[in-house]
């Protein structure tokens, strides 16, 4: 199976590298940008498609959002002429209110935000105009590296004692990269041996945590690892913020579908962040031990 993968610095393009590198039966090729022409969509000729979500649209420049759902559509009208399916993996806070249940799949976004609704138009376009495609809705991805690396910018901050500033009152499902790298070439497998279970699937992860809760459990685990260590650091201490005063934003996913369809289990987080935490104190030991080595050349 080939797949063309776009956004090549995005957290989750470098995730489904990862994972591809311990197969022999995924090929990827990756583009360094959003943007591909019916060219090089004929050249590489891919079994699929697959687009990196903006990650935190809220947040992001109205620019940056219309650029991303510009690039969507383009994707979509190359990908009906080359007859590929599209992937299209997107931020959960599309989602822009909340609901007090997890949400299910056929619930399209109604965002107020109006950078928000041109999203939800590209994902309207690609229901309406092309049946082969899956809109993977993802929680807030985490990893070590890559744009958007929740993870790795949140461990870098604590590192440097920067306060980290979270809010105690938005609960959400974190998403690991790796997770849904794995489940994206999972899915993509079935499909390509004739599934044909086209749709949107909801891809969050399990165990719904404020942001809060989040970040200081990630601050917790990152102190008993230094100091496992014999390191003595001082970590930004985390604060909490309220935003909605009368009651949580609970933006849960719900998840059913993609086990029910495609056998896909969901990841807890805490795992998943606990391992990426052993990874990257095996990084900060390789990086020390090259110093080392370094001084003495």
């Amino acid at each position: 199976m080939k797949l063309l993968i776009l956004d090549a610095g995005h957290c989750l393009s470098l995730a489904l590298v990862r994972e591809a590198s311990r197969r022999s039966d995924v090929e990827l090729v990756i583009e360094p940008s959003l943007e591909i022409t019916q060219q090089r969509l004929d050249e590489v000729a891919p079994d699929a498609l697959i687009i990196p979500p903006l990650s935190r649209p809220i947040n992001a420049e109205p620019a940056s959002v219309t650029a991303h759902a510009e690039a969507v559509e383009a994707c979509l009208s190359v990908c009906q002429q080359g007859e590929v399916p599209l992937v299209w993996c997107v931020s959960d806070q599309l989602y822009e209110q909340g609901h007090e249940s997890p949400i299910d799949e056929h619930v399209i976004p109604e965002p107020r935000d109006e950078d928000l609704r041109r999203l939800v138009q590209a994902g309207n376009r690609i229901r309406a105009e092309w049946p082969r495609h899956l809109i993977v809705r993802l929680g807030p991805l985490f990893a070590l590296d890559g744009s958007h690396a929740w993870l790795g910018e949140l461990l870098d901050g604590l590192v440097r004692g920067e306060e980290q500033r979270a809010a105690s009152d938005v609960v959400l499902c974190p998403t690991s990269c790796d997770a849904v790298a794995m489940a994206l070439i999972g899915m993509l497998q079935q499909q390509s041996c004739g599934a044909q279970a086209w749709g949107s699937y909801h891809l969050a992860g399990t165990e719904p945590v404020s942001i809060y809760t989040f970040v200081s459990m990630v601050r917790t685990q990152l102190q008993t690892r230094l100091e496992g260590r014999g390191e003595s650091v001082s970590l930004g201490a985390v604060k909490a913020l309220n935003h909605h005063h009368d009651q949580p934003l609970r933006r849960v996913l719900n998840c059913r579908r993609v086990l029910e369809v495609f056998g896909v289990h969901q990841k807890p987080w805490r795992l998943e962040v606990e391992r990426m935490l052993d990874l990257w104190c095996l990084a900060r030991d390789a990086a020390e031990d090259h110093g080392r080595e370094s001084g003495k050349a």
